[in-house]
């Protein structure tokens, strides 16, 4: 059995990310990409085109000194959604993140058009970040 060709289109994303490469991220993110980050703190809200979720990606490395480490434990695929599984630590001023998480995603003709955040506790996700 063949992985799902969404699969590597995450991947790619996953690799240009960890190693801050936007233009690398850029080939995968359509231009018109829509990014939901939900919760009450400073990163949340719906972040609408490539520039404004590049944004967001690069307020979470700042905020967090860099520190901000997604590890990916799975991600599944089919022509609807690919869900990534995820588990990430930072700090900041003092607190520590230590979380699992979940990406949803839209892939239409092998760019990310839409993503979802859905973090295990998201009080805290925002108190980290507040």
């Amino acid at each position: 059995m063949t992985d799902h060709p969404n699969i590597a289109v995450f991947q790619r994303a996953m690799a240009a990310f960890a190693a801050g490469d936007l233009e690398a991220l850029a080939e995968v993110f359509h231009p018109d990409v829509v990014w939901h980050n939900p919760g009450q703190g400073p990163l949340a809200g719906d972040f609408r085109g490539r520039e404004a979720a590049f944004a967001l990606f690069q307020r979470e490395f700042q905020m967090s000194g860099g520190t901000y480490r997604p590890q990916l434990h799975d991600v599944l695929a089919n022509d609807r959604h690919t869900v990534a599984l995820l588990h990430a630590t930072a700090s900041r001023q003092g607190k520590e993140l230590d979380m699992d998480y979940a990406i949803v995603f839209h892939i239409r003709d092998g760019r990310i058009t839409e993503g979802w955040d859905l973090w295990s506790d998201q009080e805290a996700y925002d108190e980290f970040w507040s």
